[in-house]
């Protein structure tokens, strides 16, 4: 592990998706808490973020505030428009008032699902930059952009897109999740999201320069289970994991979260 990577904080965050309502949220973050509690985790050594659905947030920070869990709060989405008539979305503004520090945007689910471009993804980038939020800006290829362009070119251009109406020094965290991996228990190999992750690194340097570069944490996502994180987490420039369905499980969840106790040699 090289200097800068060892001055960024590991994150295990968890994207519930549509899953749980507002009374399961409450049970899994206590459940996780509780275990959490119980091996003695370290917050600061790893970072560790739940992203309910947005009916569930409220009732998720209340707990969050009232038992002073150090368990972080995100949003799986964000409008990117500050308020006014526009049904049905969710402002940053309002996600910063229920103590979320990160939000999701451009989940290939989104893009793919909802038809956001690029672009669109930049404005939800920048509305929660704006708010005080971290975006968690999700980059990814498909199987046939796999074969075509090759690993990292789909994700290089939107990474730029994204963060073009940026300011300079705007903190973000890229999650790099292949789509092909995504949902199919094919997960890709450490070297691959090594080498994608590096490039997206050196993109930022290009881009940004040298401290945002070294600061910025990248993650893997797609298919994460306690068996392969922790040959995710020996690479140089994998800052940590965007969980999908493990999430959902607070005991696979919490083995995840523990990757430390089976990393070596890093």
């Amino acid at each position: 592990m090289n200097a800068s990577a060892a001055q960024r904080t590991p994150i295990i965050a968890g994207n519930w998706k549509m899953n749980l309502d507002h009374l399961q949220a409450i049970a899994l973050v206590q459940k996780l808490s509780w275990g959490l509690k119980d091996v003695r985790h370290d917050y600061g050594q790893v970072e560790v973020a739940v992203f309910p659905p947005f009916t569930d947030l409220r009732s998720v920070q209340t707990l969050l505030a009232a038992d002073k869990l150090s368990i972080v709060l995100g949003a799986q989405d964000v409008s990117p428009h500050e308020a006014g008539a526009y049904t049905g979305d969710v402002s940053a503004q309002m996600l910063a008032k229920l103590e979320a520090k990160y939000v999701i945007v451009g989940h290939s689910e989104r893009r793919h699902g909802h038809g956001e471009s690029d672009e669109t993804v930049g404005l939800k980038a920048l509305a929660a930059h704006r708010a005080g939020l971290v975006p968690m800006i999700c980059v990814g290829e498909t199987a046939e952009d796999l074969d075509e362009h090759g690993a990292a070119a789909i994700p290089l251009a939107q990474l730029a897109a994204a963060i073009a109406p940026l300011p300079a020094d705007a903190e973000i965290v890229v999650a790099y999740e292949p789509v092909w991996a995504i949902g199919s228990g094919q997960a890709a190999t450490p070297e691959q999201a090594q080498d994608v992750a590096r490039t997206l690194r050196d993109s930022l340097r290009d881009l940004r320069g040298d401290s945002v570069a070294d600061a910025t944490r990248i993650l893997y996502g797609g298919s994460v289970s306690s068996q392969n994180i922790a040959g995710f987490m020996r690479q140089a420039d994998v800052d940590g994991a965007l969980v999908g369905g493990a999430s959902l499980k607070s005991d696979e969840f919490s083995r995840i979260i523990q990757f430390p106790k089976h990393v070596t040699g890093s």
